[in-house]
C-alpha cells in the first residue's frame, strides 16, 4: 500500500475513532427527553402544575388565532383586542398528564407577560398582562380533567397596570404583586384598602433597557422579602414598607428581563432550623444585547450564590459549562437545581437570541458542581417554560420567538411538549425507589404528621428523607413562588414483621412563613432517589 493510501486510511480511522468517542460521550450524558405532545394547540408562555396533576398552559390573546379552537361554539368577542375582535380559538389549555391530552380554556383579556400564584385553596390566580389585561385579575380553580373548570375574570381590578410583574404568596393568605413595566410600586391581592406602596428600589434599577422587569422575589424565613432586580437586591419588610438592607451588586451582566437570567431560593433545611436562606442567580445577557439584535453578543456564563441571611453577605461566583440566557431553573426533589432551555447569545425579544442551549445542566449546591445533561432536539428560546411534575419529570413547553404564530423559518413557534427525565428516574434506581403507602391529605402547621413508605430491599443507611416542594407559576425564565423545604424526619420505624419493607416516619411543617398555605408536592427520598410525590394541603 502506498504512502498516500496509508495516510488516507489512517485519517479515516482517526476520524471514525473521534466520531465514536464523541457519540459515546453524548450517550453517556445523563437524563432523557421524551416528546409527549406533537401539538398542544398553543405555545405556552405561562405554565403552572395543579394539585390534580393537570397543567395550565397560557399564552397571550392578541396574536390572532392559535392552533386549537374553543369548544361548544364558543368565541371571544372583544372589541378591545388589537388583532382579532372575533376569535374562536383558545389561548389557554389544560393538559392532562395521564392521558396526554389538552382541553381548551376560555380567557378574555390579554395575558401577555402576566404574573401568577396559587392561592391557599389551590386556585391559580393570574394577574395583569398587556393592554386591556393590565389591571385584570383572573382565577382558575383546578378540577379533574373530565370536568369543565375554566378561567373566571374578576370584576375587581389591580390598582396599577402590571405588565412583567412578579407575584408571591404570603403567610397571611395575601399575594403581593411587585413591579411591572414603568410601575415602581407593589400591592396586595386582596388589597384590603391599603393601596399601592412605592418602592424606590424598582426605580433605581430601571436602566434604559428596563432590566428590572420580572424581579426575583423570595420569601425568607424571617418573613421579609428578598427582591432582586437588574444586578442589585434588597431586603423588604412588606408590613412596614421599609427596606431593611441593601445587598452587594452581583458581578457581571444584568440578570432580569430582558437580559433574562433566573433565580431560585435554595432548599431551606431543617438541619439548621430553616434559619439559613441562600439565593442562586444564574445566567443573563450582555446589557447591549437588547435592543440591538443584529449583534447578539454572548450571554452570561456565571452563577452567583449568596447567603442572604448572613451578617456579611457576599456573592460567590461560579462558571457554568456554557453561556445561557432565558434559562429556566427548577428545584429537583433530590435538592439539586436543573437549568434548562435558553440560548447562548442575545436576549429575550422577537428573534433577539441565537445558538440554543439544547443541553440542560444540573447544579449540586452541596458540591458546587455542574453536570451537563443529555440534549433535547428542540430549541426552547423566548417564551419557553419548565415545571416539575409529581412523578419527578420536568415538563418543558413553549418557545415563540415571533410576535405572532410563525410555524416555519428559523426557530418557529413551538407547539410540542416534552418531558425531561433526570437520571434519578432511570430504571436502574428502582431498587431504591421509595413509595408512599399512607399519607395525610392535609398537614397543619406545628402538628406532627406520619407517612408510611415502602422501600424495595434493604433500608439505606441514610434512612428516609422528606422534601416539600411548591408548584410555581413559571414564565419568562422565572418560577414565581418556587420553594423547597428539607423537612425534619424521625428515625424510620419498621412496620409489621421483620421481613417487611414498610417504614413509618414522622415530620412537621413549623410555620406558614416557611411554607405559605397552599398545595405542595411531598417527596420521599431513599439513597437520593425520589418517590412519586403526593399532594398535600399545608394549612393552619
Amino acid at each position: 500500500m502506498g504512502y498516500a493510501k496509508r495516510r488516507c486510511l489512517l485519517k479515516f480511522m482517526i476520524y471514525n475513532l473521534v466520531y465514536e468517542l464523541m457519540h459515546s460521550l453524548v450517550r453517556c450524558q445523563p437524563g432523557r427527553f421524551d416528546i409527549l405532545l406533537q401539538n398542544a394547540g398553543i405555545a405556552s408562555m405561562h405554565t403552572a402544575v395543579t394539585h390534580h396533576n393537570t397543567v395550565v398552559f397560557l399564552d397571550r390573546t392578541n396574536i390572532g388565532s392559535s392552533q386549537i379552537n374553543l369548544t361548544n361554539g364558543m368565541c371571544r368577542n372583544n372589541l378591545a383586542d388589537r388583532v382579532s375582535t372575533h376569535d374562536c380559538s383558545a389561548h389557554s389549555v389544560v393538559f392532562d398528564i395521564a392521558s396526554n391530552t389538552v382541553r381548551p380554556l376560555f380567557v378574555f383579556t390579554d395575558t401577555w407577560c402576566s404574573s401568577g400564584a396559587f392561592l391557599p385553596n389551590g386556585t391559580l390566580m393570574q394577574t395583569g398582562g398587556d393592554f386591556d389585561g393590565m389591571k385584570k385579575v383572573r382565577y382558575f380553580s383546578p378540577c379533574p380533567s373530565s370536568d369543565t373548570c375554566n378561567w373566571i375574570e374578576s370584576g375587581k381590578e389591580l390598582l396599577a397596570g402590571r405588565w412583567y410583574a412578579t407575584n408571591q404568596l404570603l403567610p397571611d393568605l395575601r399575594v403581593i404583586t411587585v413591579g411591572g413595566r414603568d410601575v415602581f410600586t407593589y400591592e396586595f391581592v386582596p388589597d384590603q384598602g391599603l393601596g399601592q406602596f412605592n418602592l424606590q428600589f424598582l426605580l433605581d434599577t430601571d436602566d434604559q433597557w428596563n432590566d428590572n422587569l420580572y424581579p426575583f422575589v423570595h420569601l425568607l424565613p424571617d418573613n421579609n422579602l428578598y427582591i432582586f432586580a437588574n444586578r442589585d437586591s434588597i431586603l423588604l419588610n412588606y408590613y412596614t414598607n421599609k427596606v431593611l438592607r441593601k445587598y452587594p451588586t452581583i458581578p457581571g451582566e444584568p440578570r432580569n428581563y430582558p437580559c433574562a437570567g433566573s433565580s431560585v431560593l435554595l432548599p431551606l433545611d431543617s438541619a439548621n432550623g430553616y434559619s439559613i436562606a441562600e439565593v442562586l442567580v444564574c445566567g443573563g445577557a450582555n446589557k447591549f444585547a437588547f435592543p440591538y439584535p443584529p449583534a447578539q453578543p454572548g450571554a452570561s456564563q456565571t452563577c452567583g450564590r449568596m447567603v442572604v441571611t448572613s451578617s456579611n453577605p457576599t456573592w460567590l461566583m461560579q462558571t457554568m459549562p456554557m453561556r445561557r440566557n432565558m434559562g429556566d431553573m427548577v428545584l429537583l426533589p433530590n435538592n439539586r437545581v436543573l437549568i434548562i432551555n435558553g440560548a447562548q447569545n442575545g436576549s429575550q425579544g422577537w428573534m433577539d437570541a441565537s445558538k440554543p442551549c439544547y443541553n440542560p445542566v444540573i447544579y449540586d449546591p452541596v458540591t458546587s458542581t455542574f453536570e451537563v445533561q443529555a440534549a433535547s432536539t428542540i430549541a426552547r428560546l423566548y417564551h419557553s417554560t419548565a415545571n416539575l411534575l409529581a412523578d419527578g419529570r420536568i415538563l418543558v413547553a413553549g418557545s415563540n420567538t415571533h410576535q405572532f404564530y410563525t410555524l416555519s423559518g428559523p426557530f418557529p413557534t413551538e407547539l410540542r411538549v416534552e418531558a425531561f427525565s433526570p437520571a434519578y428516574l432511570d430504571s436502574s434506581n428502582n431498587g431504591q425507589r421509595p413509595k408512599f403507602l399512607k399519607y395525610p391529605t392535609i398537614v397543619r402547621y406545628g402538628f406532627k404528621f406520619s407517612v408510611d413508605v415502602a422501600i424495595p430491599g434493604k433500608l439505606n443507611g441514610g434512612g428516609i428523607k422528606l422534601n416539600l416542594i411548591s408548584a410555581p407559576y413559571t414564565t419568562h425564565s422565572y418560577s414565581q413562588g418556587q420553594r423547597q423545604l428539607k423537612l425534619s424526619v424521625s428515625t424510620p420505624l419498621r412496620k409489621g414483621s421483620n421481613s417487611s419493607s414498610t417504614y413509618t416516619v414522622t415530620s412537621m411543617v413549623p410555620s406558614a412563613v416557611l411554607a405559605p398555605p397552599t398545595y405542595y408536592m411531598l417527596f420521599a427520598l431513599h439513597g437520593g432517589i425520589p418517590s412519586t410525590a403526593v399532594w398535600v394541603l399545608v394549612s393552619f
